[in-house]
């Protein structure tokens, strides 16, 4: 048989503990204490021993009978610390004899008989001192004494015992080793292992938190603070989000980065606006995109918003503000009437694209590969979104410098 206990028991030092005797022992002697009987509500009593195994180390062993109800119960605790390693005993049981044998078992301890597929989880039972016997007994009502079977005992805290009758010779069927706790474990225990795993690298530890640095505000050019986080973004791919705020004027920007590679093709994105709650999908624009939208004979180039992680309304907003409120040419000397009134025109367009109210096509052309527009249907296909992928031409490779990179024998 093999046995392998957990506990978790804070240690407790000191001369109280004397090592269990035969003899009659007036300071070895258990405490009595007047406690309620959880079977029947009335009076018992529970009797409380600390005591130090041989070979072994201190433990504390209650009991508790009932006089009213003849009820009675027996658990034992760890009274050291848990261990730096957890450990597994593994003992064959060759005999009748080795029934016999005394065991701590913790609460943390599994116990496992491998060749009857059975196995007692942790904290499934109280910590208990027993033999082998009385630990089949208790878990197995039934189970034949003279079986030749093996169980098993892992403890992670390193608090349980397999009594060896040899002692100190070595005990030719007990076979004991330690082993370094899982973090599923230590968590378990309550514990945190010195030598935690790290973060592989430092773009595992961007991933966890957000990392902030010091910048000017790019309107009153006050020092201002930035925030940049790597996001997964769902049946995508990660990006990097930097976010600017100004406390002395109001002024934010956020920027987008795509945080993988280029990708081998392009890809146009094409939606169909049809109801109003379209205006809520989620948008990621590289600053490699275009943005097209055919009805109002409208192109927006690559690099004239940037980056941006939003909304498609949020996105059109954008393109309102920079067509139409921030044009300088709507204003000032340089401005015509024509002019204006052509872009108050496109203006009032967008407002109805926004509302719903306009039947058009949004297209998001990235040659990158690097855009994103999200799919309300996922996993499914977006009946109203169509995704195309496409082979650059060489304009649009020079544009995103691909032509002059050398990415094979460049070390030559």
């Amino acid at each position: 048989m093999s046995v392998i206990a957990e506990e978790n028991v804070r240690g407790i030092g000191g001369s109280v503990f004397k090592e269990i005797s035969a003899d009659n022992d007036e300071d070895n002697q258990p405490t009595e204490i007047e406690s309620l009987c959880m079977n029947c509500y009335q009076n018992g009593m529970t009797r409380i021993l600390l005591t130090k195994i041989p070979f072994f180390k201190e433990v504390i062993i209650s009991s508790f009978t009932c006089p009213n109800c003849s009820w009675s119960n027996t658990e034992i605790q760890s009274a050291g610390r848990i261990q730096d390693q957890a450990i597994a005993y593994t003992l064959k049981v060759k005999s009748k004899q080795d029934m016999n044998r005394e065991v701590v078992k913790a609460d943390s301890a599994t116990t496992r008989i491998p060749e009857v597929d059975f196995e007692i989880p942790p904290y499934t039972q109280k910590g208990s001192l027993s033999t082998i016997e009385g630990l089949i007994d208790r878990a197995v009502a039934g189970l034949e004494q003279d079986q030749q079977l093996r169980n098993v005992i892992d403890d992670p805290s390193g608090n349980s015992f397999v009594e060896n009758p040899f002692a100190p010779q070595k005990d030719e069927a007990l076979s004991v080793s330690h082993y370094k706790r899982t973090p599923q474990q230590d968590a378990q225990l309550g514990i945190k292992a010195e030598d935690e795993e790290k973060p592989s690298n430092d773009i595992d530890c961007m991933r966890n938190e957000v990392l902030t640095f010091n910048t000017n505000c790019p309107e009153c050019n006050a020092p201002a603070s930035t925030n940049m986080k790597i996001v997964q973004i769902p049946h995508f791919k990660e990006v990097i989000i930097m976010a600017t705020n100004c406390d002395d004027c109001g002024h934010r920007t956020n920027e987008v980065k795509s945080g993988g590679a280029t990708e081998e093709l392009g890809t146009k994105i094409t939606l169909h606006l049809t109801n109003v709650s379209d205006m809520s999908r989620d948008l990621l624009k590289s600053e490699t995109c275009s943005i097209l939208i055919p009805e109002l004979e409208f192109e927006l180039g690559m690099a004239a918003v940037g980056g941006k992680f939003t909304t498609l309304e949020g996105l059109l907003k954008d393109i309102k503000d920079l067509i139409v409120s921030k044009n300088p040419f709507t204003c000032g000397d340089s401005s015509t009437s024509d002019r204006t009134e052509k872009l108050k025109l496109f203006g009032e367009k967008i407002d109805k694209i926004m509302a719903g109210e306009m039947d058009v096509h949004i297209v998001l052309d990235d040659p990158a590969g690097n855009s994103y527009l999200q799919n309300v249907y996922a996993p499914d296909p977006d009946p109203e979104m169509t995704t195309e992928k496409y082979t650059r031409t060489f304009e649009q490779n020079e544009d995103l410098g691909l032509n002059d990179m050398k990415t094979e024998g460049y070390q030559e």
